[in-house]
């Protein structure tokens, strides 16, 4: 926050006319002002302690000497404070977030509601398993139903979300060829130009070379090149289906088959299966494992570094080698099989834990909810009407903007910036414009295989009615840019508590704490 304060540029005086005015306080209407707690610190304190009688300590020579650091505000303070701060974050509950391959979707408040209920809300742990039966059947609920909709016949349940999920899977395709005693002969692992960034670092992770697969100019694998690449030295591909330009793969059951007639696995990252299900089950399109991220697919929130859930489905082959803990009945008790002699009794063969406890209550609880609400005919009507909201968003701009791809999309729509060209105004700028706009920029520059990229994922939480203002607004950028109207991009976003940062610098020199200004010196 303070890297930001200190590199943005104020909106200035006269910028886009009235809506640059200076006011003596420095709010602008109900955008008021707001600095650093810790520049707001009056030495203030929200609760009166009377002091304490003689005493004797024991602190030794340890009895603080200092000021602990923090700022002292009344609670009045502390409160606007916050709520000021949020005036400034934009969020799903306030318009419209168009974040490609992030799946920024509305959670219903009924999912809230559930996730707080007595006894699921203050579930520990640790505490002992006969006191938590309620919990570990809501925990086979959702494991269920992701077997339904996958056609697969386990799920690793505790990954805590999808890069995790993903070294999940992989660790798991890493254990089924030790066991087959080639974990030292398939070295290798195949990844499509379009994947996300996490793969081929997952796979490098576990010591795998990562070979890339090219795309083809309709924006999906290039079969021939990656039947080529095909060896007894692969261990697996690790593909997105529909993929990262928001297309499905059409040869992806083609793939497969070659894949397993080499010995190799076939790992799919789950990103994308908001858009196929109950439309596709990727277990029939030969997929050995796939994480799921429910707060893409279910509802669940997460971001901000909050806590996530990245179930991962598994084919016979991989099943055995799920890690720990499973799920099993023991006389009509559900229990942990937590260590390795456990899984063993039921023909397990473990790769071993992968986090300190069992998943993440919470998400499995919103995921649950948001299932048995929509019930399978509303989970497939969410994606249909997720691809649909994409494709209309696709097929309203194509001609106003550019597609890379002839052709419909899936739930995400991919432009590039050909319709930028010879305008002065780059795809940085059109993002930045957007925010003046009122709405964040979809994901810019990614994927990295379409120069200039902008993927808009609008999700069927929109009304027709919201996607065609988001539309309008697009297409009104455009025109100003073909129109020459630089200005209205190059000094963007105008409207914003802080104009344009030195991106670059706040990556690589961020300003992470704050330090109390020096003391003026006095004048001689």
């Amino acid at each position: 926050m303070s890297g930001m304060n200190k590199q943005g540029r104020p909106t200035g005086v006269g910028e886009l006319g009235d809506a640059g005015r200076k006011t003596f306080t420095g709010n602008r209407g109900l955008a008021q002002e707001e600095l650093l707690i810790f520049e707001r610190d009056s030495g203030a304190c929200g609760v009166d302690l009377d002091e304490p009688n003689a005493f004797e300590d024991r602190l030794g020579g340890n009895r603080r000497k200092g000021s602990v650091g923090l700022p002292g505000l009344s609670e009045p303070d502390v409160m606007r404070h916050y709520v000021r701060l949020s005036q400034k974050n934009y969020a799903i509950d306030a318009g419209l977030y168009p974040l490609g391959s992030c799946t920024m979707k509305h959670n219903p408040r009924l999912n809230e509601k559930i996730a707080r209920l007595p006894g699921f809300a203050d579930v520990h742990p640790l505490q002992p398993t006969k006191t938590a039966q309620g919990a570990l059947e809501l925990i086979e609920l959702v494991a269920h139903w992701l077997k339904v909709l996958t056609g697969m016949p386990a799920v690793a349940m505790s990954p805590k979300a999808g890069a995790h999920g993903e070294l999940c899977g992989m660790m798991a395709i890493h254990a089924a060829l030790e066991a087959r005693g080639e974990g030292d002969t398939r070295t290798r692992v195949l990844v499509p130009e379009s994947a996300h960034g996490t793969n081929p670092a997952t796979a490098a992770l576990l010591g795998y070379t990562v070979d890339s697969i090219p795309a083809t100019e309709d924006g999906r694998v290039d079969v021939a090149a990656f039947k080529a690449k095909l060896g007894p030295d692969v261990a697996a591909i690790m593909l997105t289906n529909p993929n990262t330009c928001g297309l499905f793969e059409k040869d992806i059951k083609e793939i497969a088959d070659a894949l397993h007639d080499v010995g190799g696995y076939f790992y799919c990252d789950g990103a994308n299966f908001n858009a196929i299900v109950g439309r596709v089950r990727p277990g029939d399109l030969g997929v050995d494992a796939m994480h799921i991220n429910l707060h893409k697919t279910f509802s669940t929130p997460h971001g901000g570094g909050g806590p996530g859930a990245g179930p991962v489905v598994l084919s016979d082959a991989l099943a055995p080698f799920a890690p720990l803990p499973w799920i099993i009945e023991r006389n009509g008790r559900l229990k942990f099989a937590d260590v390795p002699e456990q899984v063993e009794e039921v023909g397990g063969s473990s790769f071993g834990r992968m986090t300190a406890f069992h998943g993440q209550m919470g998400m499995f609880l919103r995921a649950a909810a948001y299932m048995l609400s929509h019930g399978s005919d509303g989970l497939r009507q969410a994606a249909e009407d997720a691809v649909l909201s994409a494709n209309y968003v696709l097929a309203s701009l194509k001609d106003t903007m550019s597609a890379p791809f002839e052709g419909p999309c899936m739930h995400e729509a991919l432009f590039d910036d050909a319709f930028l060209k010879d305008t002065g105004v780059e795809t940085l700028d059109f993002a930045k414009a957007m925010i003046d706009e009122g709405y964040h920029p979809m994901t810019m520059y990614f994927p990295l295989v379409v120069h200039g990229a902008m993927l808009v994922e609008p999700t069927e939480s929109e009304s027709k009615a919201s996607l065609d203002l988001f539309i309008d607004t697009l297409a009104d950028l455009a025109k100003s840019a073909k129109q020459g109207e630089v200005d209205r991009f190059s000094g963007a976003p105008y409207l914003a508590p802080m104009r344009r940062l030195d991106e670059t610098q706040a990556a690589r020199k961020p300003v992470l704490t704050w330090s109390p200004p020096a003391p003026a010196q006095a004048a001689e």
